[in-house]
């Protein structure tokens, strides 16, 4: 856990992503889980894992599948949209759903066999990305895998209205650059055809 400063762009997004647009984005999502088994099915027969932590978990569009292949009780995930952790202890007996913010995760180190996220650090600011991206390796004993939307350059897209609310960026090469002790393993794209939507993904081993 972490006691660095936090920039007011950061507690915005976190405070807009936990209030009435949060809500939203989790009903227009109520059915995302719908296309995901198959992706994380192969993923965990071919890197198997003993528990799992997703940060930005929303209502459990990936954590409803890994809770399919591990017990529920090492399943954990983290977001700061009440509505939607309700949603899925609903849906997911016994997963762990916990309300933590992405820059300061309440784990010990090196915790999970699996830290990820699926679309979460585009949302992060350049101000605290680093720190977010260090909290996920942190907590990782052996993989770090995220999807997001990429781009060779960071670019700034306006999301529903709200500028600085979604970055485009190389953040396979982001990783590697920054936490040397990550090696890649496999790297892919689930395009919109798949179901997804167009999202670009890194698989890394903590050495």
């Amino acid at each position: 856990m972490t006691d660095q400063p936090t920039s007011s762009q950061a507690k915005r997004l976190e405070s807009l992503w936990a209030g009435d647009f949060g809500d939203a984005y989790t009903d227009r999502n109520a059915a995302v889980a719908n296309h995901r088994r198959d992706f994380w099915f192969n993923l965990l027969d071919k890197y198997p894992v003993r528990n799992a932590l997703e940060i930005g978990c929303n209502l459990g569009g990936n954590l409803t599948w890994i809770a399919q292949k591990l017990p529920p009780a090492s399943v954990h995930g983290i977001d700061v949209n009440l509505k939607a952790l309700r949603t899925l202890r609903q849906n997911v007996q016994d997963i762990n759903a916990s309300f933590a913010l992405a820059r300061d995760l309440p784990y010990r180190d090196r915790w999970f066999d699996l830290t990820f996220t699926m679309g979460v650090l585009i949302h992060q600011p350049e101000s605290t990305l680093p720190l977010v991206m260090s909290e996920i390796v942190r907590c990782s004993r052996k993989y770090v895998f995220c999807g997001e939307y990429a781009s060779k350059e960071t670019v700034e897209v306006n999301y529903r209205g709200h500028e600085g609310a979604l970055f485009k960026r190389d953040y396979g090469k982001l990783y590697a650059e920054l936490f040397p002790e990550l090696r890649l393993l496999e790297t892919g794209f689930l395009s919109k055809d798949q179901g997804w939507d167009d999202v670009t993904w890194w698989l890394f081993e903590r050495q």
